[in-house]
């Protein structure tokens, strides 16, 4: 049996309704696609909004969450993981998706925008703006940038229908 392609959801716990919006319409995309939405599975901002996109559009959605316990999971998760490992649990965001899409977030979805790069994992902005700081990664194909989730969800055909996913 094939496995399901995982894309990568990430973003902030604070957004404003415009990248909520966005994030809600990625997810039902993915979802749509028959791809798994993974993401940090909290109760609040991009991983909300991306979680109940997809699990609206009837798709199977996996948060890993910085938590022992679910208590601040998405109602929309139907998969909860409780790490208890914090921040580091990023790791397992990036490493456990076979594309990122990074929406608008603070440090920590920087930090998994990089680990993701480090680890040789394509990434896809959304309403996220990184180019100053990581210019290298656009001209070598890592990193590609979206003006919408339709767009976004092309790239990740795209990348897809060149690539098998990472073992």
């Amino acid at each position: 049996m094939k496995r399901p392609r995982i894309v990568g959801v990430m973003g902030g716990a604070r957004a404003d309704a415009a990248s909520c919006e966005s994030a809600s319409r990625l997810g039902a995309l993915i979802a749509q696609n028959g791809w798994v939405l993974l993401n940090g599975g909290r109760n609040s901002g991009i991983m909300d909004a991306s979680a109940r996109g997809a699990a609206e559009a009837g798709g199977l959605t996996i948060g890993i969450l910085p938590d022992s316990h679910t208590g601040n999971a998405s109602e929309f998760i139907r998969i909860p993981v409780c790490t208890g490992m914090g921040s580091a649990r990023n790791t397992i965001n990036v490493l456990s998706s076979d594309v990122v899409v990074a929406c608008m977030g603070g440090a920590g979805t920087l930090s998994e925008v990089a680990l993701a790069l480090k680890h040789g994992k394509h990434v896809i902005t959304l309403g996220y703006d990184l180019s100053p700081c990581l210019n290298a990664y656009q001209g070598s194909g890592s990193l590609a940038a979206a003006a919408t989730p339709e767009a976004a969800v092309a790239l990740i055909q795209a990348l897809f229908a060149k690539k098998t996913p990472n073992a």
